[in-house]
């Protein structure tokens, strides 16, 4: 059987904007998943999205593996994603990878106990007879990610740094996937470079998940003003040459991630408003990690 690690190989894409229905043609989103899997990457992640917008990437591929990143417990009932999971595994075995999530309480009404509703999540998707293995969390504190080390296949942290990733490893033991996200800026300069992963960082400032994870790695309030400090967007972009940039990826790998899902981030792109697929980025990047 081919495991996890396997499926999705060393590096992927996560791109909100591969997300079929959006303001991409669907005709497009095809032919960038089949150049993406021409161009090396083992994985596409779809930034919020559900089952069936994988299955139109999963059709246009040979072997790439598709995978959600996050979908939202509370917007996909349980039973209608393992239903639509299962369809998917029996069409196209090994090639999807369910990734849920708690999301945040901004974007969720009925936000509540979110390590406990994860929990019953996943109760519901083993009784529905989902593989525990084809399964990651979104996971950025010790608890989830002990969740997912006892009761998925791994976890896909979004927006962290090396050192979490490290600490993130420690936590799953040799097993478990560990598939970070890491946005990087195909720029340079540090003065735009800069400017624009703070345009893109913003949003995420205001969502304590995630400034929570950022002072448990000493980073202070100071670090959130006015798009983020220096300091915080060189721990959580790689940006600057090719070799810098390689640098940084390199950096996920040696403190402990199997994968590490890429997202070019481009001057203007909001995280509300991702704009067109930066194709020639995916481009660029697949010679970078060779």
């Amino acid at each position: 059987m081919v495991t996890l690690q396997e499926s999705v190989g060393r590096y992927g894409i996560w791109s909100a904007a591969l997300r079929p229905g959006g303001a991409t043609p669907d005709a497009e989103i095809r032919e960038a998943a089949a150049e993406l899997e021409e161009l090396g990457f083992g994985a596409a992640w779809l930034g919020g999205s559900g089952v069936e917008q994988a299955v139109p990437l999963i059709e246009a591929t040979s072997r790439f593996a598709v995978a959600t990143g996050i979908l939202s417990i509370w917007q996909h009932e349980a039973a209608d994603t393992a239903a639509r999971f299962l369809e998917v595994e029996s069409r196209h075995p090994g090639r999807f990878v369910l990734g849920i999530g708690a999301s945040h309480a901004k974007f969720a009404a009925q936000y509540q106990r979110p390590y406990s509703s994860v929990v019953g999540y996943l109760d519901a998707l083993d009784a529905a007879k989902v593989p525990a293995e084809r399964v990651v969390l979104a996971a950025l504190g010790p608890k989830m990610l002990e969740l997912s080390r006892d009761r998925a296949g791994g976890a896909h942290p979004y927006l962290v740094t090396p050192e979490h990733t490290a600490q993130a490893r420690e936590i799953l033991g040799a097993g478990p996937l560990l598939a970070p996200e890491l946005k990087v800026v195909l720029d340079s300069a540090p003065q735009t470079a800069r400017a624009t992963a703070r345009g893109y960082l913003g949003m995420y400032l205001t969502l304590p998940n995630y400034t929570n994870s950022f002072l448990r790695l000493g980073f202070t309030e100071d670090d959130f003003a006015n798009g983020g400090s220096d300091r915080l967007i060189d721990a959580v972009y790689a940006w600057g040459d090719d070799a810098r940039i390689r640098s940084r990826i390199d950096a996920f790998h040696a403190a402990g991630a199997d994968h590490v899902a890429l997202q070019v981030v481009t001057p203007g792109s909001t995280a509300g408003a991702p704009g067109p697929l930066p194709r020639a980025g995916w481009r660029r990047l697949a010679g970078i990690v060779g």
